[in-house]
């Protein structure tokens, strides 16, 4: 049988979902990592720590304008890059520059009141044009600074990691919001499937004229529920019709049995008339047995308090006359004074009266009833025993243990029927002192 973790439709779709999703995103991530690599973004750039180790070592001066102090981030970035320079210049307009300051910018220093941000890129090397125009305020005052000759950065590399800083997070969401949602939205989709697998699983022989339900399922499985649906409905009809056969099949026996026991009894006193009675006793016993069986299916049970020890007791009476006319010892040997269950009164006391009659056509000798506490009934005999082998069929319909055994092989099958709609438990055990015990586990009340 295949296993259905392995084969299940949900966790494909979730699985094959999920992995186009990651598939295209890390397609879409490639293009764009390959459009970078691929795109001229402009040369190099200057660090922008520039700037700002640049406006640290400015001091306003006491006598007017501004004064450089030679600060040890000032003296790492010379060390560094002999060609730093900057240009800057404060609100009240007081200027200052420092290092080689290229042609090209001497002018701009003239208009950095203006200019509050910028980077210049150079695209030749050795990339001296490349600057940054930053305004920063520090300790000793507000100052836009223009600044050159530090560390340069690839364009290219630069931009090439931001896009992954900013990626990462978007990447992030995109892939794990969809991880939780999408195997939340398919089982809500799977949601009526669930219901019917539910649903399916207490369908039995006992509960006929239950439907699968179909308000809630996708419509390409709903063709498959409704054929389904259609089966049982084939079913429950054909069981029906077999139901109402063998109910008028019982019935319409009683009466010509009935007629032919009569006739039968008018009949001269001797062998032959004993074993056409004894033949007539046993028909009219299946036909009831039939009917019982009947009965059972069509009306159920009516489940109250009862006592097993007083219903035990009571069946014991009854059969004793039976059994003493069959040469057998029927005794009753109560475990305790009184063991309450919940059941069928009628039907119990007919499962037990079929034991015992089975062990008495069957076994003879000392037959006994016992009853314990948990809800437990025991019938044991003195017989021959019951193989291992057949210890299941013997509940079967019709099922015999020698083909030339007296009985029809449905006393046991409806004790067998009893048990179960009573959600109880019957087995077959070898008695201590011999012979077959009976032994029947009925839920406490």
């Amino acid at each position: 049988m295949t296993n259905a973790s392995t084969n299940s439709l949900k966790k494909r779709l979730i699985w094959q979902i999920l992995t186009f999703q990651v598939l295209l995103l890390m397609a879409v991530i490639a293009g764009f990592m390959a459009l970078l690599t691929r795109a001229d973004l402009g040369g190099k750039f200057l660090d922008a720590d520039a700037a700002s180790i640049a406006a640290g070592a400015i001091r306003p001066d006491p006598a007017g304008g501004l004064t450089l102090v030679e600060t040890p981030q000032l003296l790492a970035m010379r060390a560094e890059s002999a060609d730093f320079w900057f240009v800057a210049r404060n609100e009240r307009g007081d200027m200052i520059r420092s290092g080689p300051v290229p042609d090209a910018y001497r002018s701009i220093g003239e208009h950095l009141d203006r200019i509050a941000f910028g980077d210049m890129r150079d695209s030749i090397e050795p990339y001296t044009l490349s600057s940054i125009v930053r305004s920063l305020t520090t300790d000793n005052g507000t100052y836009t600074v223009l600044a050159g000759g530090g560390r340069l950065w690839s364009a290219s590399f630069a931009v090439f990691i931001l896009a992954n800083l900013l990626l990462l997070p978007i990447v992030l969401i995109v892939v794990l919001i969809p991880a939780f949602a999408i195997p939340i939205i398919v089982r809500r989709a799977f949601a009526g499937l669930a219901e019917v697998v539910d649903q399916a699983k207490t369908i039995d022989v006992e509960r006929r004229g239950a439907r699968l339900p179909d308000h809630r399922i996708p419509g390409e499985v709903r063709p498959l529920v409704e054929a389904f649906n259609g089966a049982l409905q084939r079913l429950d009809e054909g069981y029906e019709r077999r139901q109402r056969f063998i109910l008028d099949a019982a019935h319409e026996l009683r009466t010509p049995v009935a007629i032919l026991h009569t006739r039968l009894e008018s009949m001269e006193a001797g062998p032959l008339r004993n074993r056409l009675l004894i033949d007539s006793n046993r028909i009219a016993g299946l036909a009831e047995q039939l009917l019982d069986l009947e009965r059972i299916d069509r009306d159920g049970t009516d489940f109250g308090q009862l006592d097993l020890v007083s219903l035990c007791r009571d069946v014991t009476a009854d059969l004793a006359p039976l059994a003493l006319s069959a040469g057998c010892d029927l005794s009753f040997a109560p475990g305790t004074e009184r063991v309450v269950v919940r059941g069928d009164t009628g039907a119990i006391e007919r499962a037990v009266t079929n034991l015992v009659r089975n062990a008495i056509e069957h076994a003879g000798g000392l037959i006994t009833i016992r009853v314990e506490r948990g809800g437990v009934i025991e019938v044991t005999d003195e017989g021959p025993g019951i193989p291992e082998r057949e210890r299941a069929r013997i509940f079967e319909p019709f099922h015999r243990l020698q083909p030339r055994d007296h009985g029809a092989g449905l006393g046991l099958h409806l004790v067998s029927e009893i048990i179960g709609r009573h959600k109880g438990h019957i087995s077959v055990v070898d008695d201590p002192k011999g012979g077959a015990c009976f032994r029947i586990t009925l839920p406490a009340g």
